[in-house]
C-alpha cells in the first residue's frame, strides 16, 4: 500500500487487490481533483459523482445553478454508496467514459495537492 498518492487525503482502512485502485494498485493519479456527492452506484465498480457550480449570465447580471456529472471508478477498498461525499482524481482512461477514480470517501471540503499546501 502506498503511503501517499500526492493528494492530501487519508488512505482507506480496507485493503484490496485491485490493479485499478489508486492506493493498492498501479493506477497513477494526475491532473484535476474534484469533491462531489455520489448520485448513482448501480453499475459494477462505477459511481456517478455530481457537484454544482454557478454560471454568470452577463446580460442579466445574475447567476444560474448548474451541475456537472462524471463517472468514476469505485475501488472495492473505498466502496462508495449513493449520498457519500467523495474526492475523485483524474487518471488514465479506464473505459470509454471513466477517466476518474475515487480516492477518498467522506472527505473534507477541499483536497489540494501537497505541493500547494507546502508552499503556503
Amino acid at each position: 500500500m502506498k503511503k501517499s498518492i500526492g493528494i492530501n487525503v487519508e488512505a482507506p482502512e480496507k485493503k484490496c487487490e485491485d490493479s485499478k485502485c489508486a492506493w493498492h494498485g498501479k493506477l497513477p493519479v494526475r491532473g484535476r481533483i474534484f469533491t462531489g456527492i455520489v448520485r448513482s452506484a448501480k453499475a459494477h465498480n462505477t459511481v456517478i459523482v455530481e457537484w454544482g457550480y454557478h454560471k454568470i449570465i452577463p446580460k442579466y447580471e445574475s447567476f444560474e445553478r448548474r451541475n456537472t456529472r462524471v463517472t468514476a471508478y469505485n475501488p472495492p477498498c473505498i466502496h462508495a454508496r449513493e449520498g457519500d461525499r467523495v474526492v475523485i482524481a483524474e487518471c488514465r482512461p479506464i473505459s470509454k467514459t471513466k477517466s476518474f477514480v475515487v480516492v477518498s470517501k467522506n472527505a473534507a471540503k477541499s483536497a489540494k495537492p501537497k505541493e500547494v499546501e507546502e508552499n503556503k
